[in-house]
């Protein structure tokens, strides 16, 4: 996995087993996927033109896995940057205002009280035990006009809802359908005009075929988008008008009922609630006409006969239609609709679903942005095509214990030609000599490759004495500090332990001073270029006040970040860590003869380097301040 940045493009590549290899526009929103490499993903890295991809794999057959490297050519991605950068920003905005829907619909969820479901278990009870053929509506009715219940809704109002039971019913409904009400308006309505908003614009790009369309965009497809969310935007504008109607008609509705019981009880009723003026006579009538009607079908799907809460049915996540959608006759636009044959199939109305709940018409939404945004990446991906494939080497049966690729590539910028870089192992046989493999990353122009063996002298200040002996050093880990230096881990194999590994700066200058002299390899395509060492060119070098000593210490891994100038070396037990400052300003003699090498070593009692800071127990504890004398070249 790797992040790179450039220019306002920012790009996360994922690469995995399948060998799929994807890259999301500033982490977030895939617009490629690429499917031209095979085996599993080991490294992978973007030049910093955009031009290729390098990646490492490692396939898997009956024999030997081999590691392979590939080169990708991506130039469609460099030729339409511009292009590519506005697509991603729209379509980052758009990933992030799905988000935010969700998380709004989410919190009225859970904002939606069940507490009004207890009212619909009741009543059904209620049916099921009376004795008489009366229907439950006709029995709050003859409460409402009359004002006398009869024993069997008197003894279901004072026992099973209770006075003090149904002033918190009100309160509840009261609070959970105004928190409802607020989030459909701020955050609801507002995240999906800004959704409408950004869509809107994206069919703006689409519609200019000479820029976007060699990216996939494709305008009718976003209309499809946008009309998926208007659809949206009605079913929020339905759910505000019944949280409207019911706030009003359940607040109408608790307080008839309330002063009911409270005379039900003869306890005093306050002069303020015993006044009912017509309109709220009409609210409840109304209310006693929509919701208390016995509905025998609705039984038998959900155990009840009753729908008293109508708005919890818009929060379900469930594909079942609504037990009791909204009412449209007498409706004068509908019928307007219906009755015109030019606007009945229009392409400028919003489809309207008025069986479905929201979370359905949420889902429906999202299917249609994602199967719309999906269709650049397939382009793109496609528009990949790989221009080298060279076998590296055959894995170890213990590739993990024992590793042989030792670095990424690593890409460079232009002023230094646009070269990618990758070390790796071949030899099991001979540690010491580790591998550099120098191409352009521009993959149209035909530029030769340079491979070069490195080999470090016997002793780490320079002696043409031993130059004829073998190296006793190996090379463990490596990575590039900066554009001109190597940092690299080397275990001393004639050293005791606890003395035998050590951290170098190595220069590049070092490597390709000779470059001019230097024999060309000449790699065959049809072997694999561990069969070929012996005619790859080895380059010796010496290190002289370029390294250090790591003491006490079992070193194997090392990674570095030259713009902190920070190197971090890590044990081979994933549980000692020490951290080098490579550059540090001299600020004046007293403080060089007081600056002496320092280290930190953090102890964790875990396995995994990666664990949480409370885990981690450290046994000792230092400072580190590498010099630019001691570490610097």
């Amino acid at each position: 996995m790797i992040v790179f940045c450039f220019l306002r493009l920012n790009a996360l590549v994922l690469g995995g087993d399948s060998g799929q290899i994807e890259i999301y526009a500033y982490g977030m929103y895939k617009i490629a996927t690429i499917t031209e490499v095979f085996g599993a993903c080991r490294g992978l890295c973007l030049s910093s033109d955009l031009k290729s991809m390098s990646v490492i794999t490692e396939l898997s057959t009956n024999a030997t896995p081999e590691i392979t490297y590939f080169q990708l050519d991506t130039s469609l991605l460099s030729d339409y940057l511009p292009e590519v950068t506005r697509m991603a920003r729209k379509f980052t905005h758009i990933s992030t205002l799905l988000q935010y829907l969700k998380l709004a619909l989410t919190c009225m969820c859970e904002a939606w009280e069940e507490i009004l479901l207890q009212m619909d278990s009741r009543l059904t009870k209620f049916v099921q035990e009376k004795n008489t053929t009366t229907s439950v509506q006709d029995e709050f009715m003859q409460l409402l006009l009359w004002g006398k219940a009869s024993p069997e809704l008197q003894a279901l109002l004072m026992t099973q809802l209770t006075v003090k039971g149904l002033k918190k019913l009100g309160q509840s409904v009261e609070s959970s359908y105004s928190t409802i009400q607020r989030l459909v308006i701020c955050h609801l309505q507002s995240g999906a005009e800004a959704l409408l908003y950004h869509l809107s614009e994206l069919k703006g790009m689409a519609l200019w075929r000479q820029k976007y369309e060699p990216l996939g965009l494709d305008a009718k497809a976003i209309e499809g988008a946008i009309t998926a969310v208007g659809s949206f935007i009605l079913k929020a504008n339905e759910l505000l008008q019944v949280i409207d109607s019911g706030m009003k008609n359940f607040k109408a509705f608790f307080r008839w009922l309330y002063v009911a019981m409270l005379r039900m009880s003869e306890d005093h009723v306050l002069p303020e609630l015993n006044k009912m003026t017509q309109k709220d006579i009409t609210f409840v009538a109304d209310f006693l006409t929509e919701h208390f009607n016995e509905a025998p079908d609705l039984y038998n799907q959900k155990g009840k006969y009753f729908n008293v809460e109508r708005v919890g049915q818009y929060l379900k996540d469930e594909d079942d239609s609504l037990m009791s959608p909204p009412s449209t006759e007498g409706n004068q636009w509908f019928n307007f609709l219906h009755s015109s044959t030019h606007l009945k199939d229009s392409p400028l109305l919003f489809p309207y679903y008025p069986e479905k709940s929201l979370h359905f018409v949420k889902r429906q939404m999202e299917g249609i942005i994602d199967q719309c945004l999906s269709k650049p990446a397939d382009i793109i991906g496609k528009s990949v095509r790989q221009k080298k494939c060279i076998s590296l080497y055959q894995a170890a049966k213990s590739e993990e214990s024992c590793p042989r690729l030792i670095s990424l590539p690593y890409l460079w910028n232009d002023k230094t030609q646009n070269l990618h870089y990758l070390i790796f192992h071949m030899l099991e046989s001979s540690p010491s000599k580790f591998f550099i493999f120098r191409q352009p990353t521009d993959v149209t122009k035909s530029t030769s490759d340079d491979l070069l063996a490195i080999e470090f002298g016997n002793f780490l200040s320079c002696s043409t004495a031993d130059n004829e002996e073998s190296s006793r050093y190996s090379c463990l880990d490596a990575r590039f500090y900066d554009e001109d230096l190597l940092t690299v881990v080397m275990r001393d194999d004639l050293e005791q332990e606890g003395k035998d590994r050590i951290l170098a700066q190595l220069p590049l200058s070092m490597i390709y001073s000779n470059e001019e002299t230097q024999d060309q390899f000449t790699r065959h395509a049809c072997k694999r270029l561990e069969e070929q060492c012996s005619d790859i060119p080895t380059r010796t070098v010496y290190l002289e006040n370029q390294c250090r000593t790591l003491e006490n210490m079992k070193a194997q891994y090392v990674s570095v970040n030259g713009i902190r100038k920070i190197a971090c070396v890590l044990s081979s037990n994933l549980r000692h860590v020490r951290v080098f400052e490579m550059d540090v300003e001299d600020d004046g003699e007293g403080e060089e003869e007081e600056g002496e090498s320092q280290s930190q070593d953090v102890t964790g009692e875990e396995e995994e380097l990666n664990q949480s800071a409370d885990d981690v127990q450290p046994d000792s504890f230092e400072t580190v301040d590498v010099t630019e004398e001691s570490l610097d070249s």
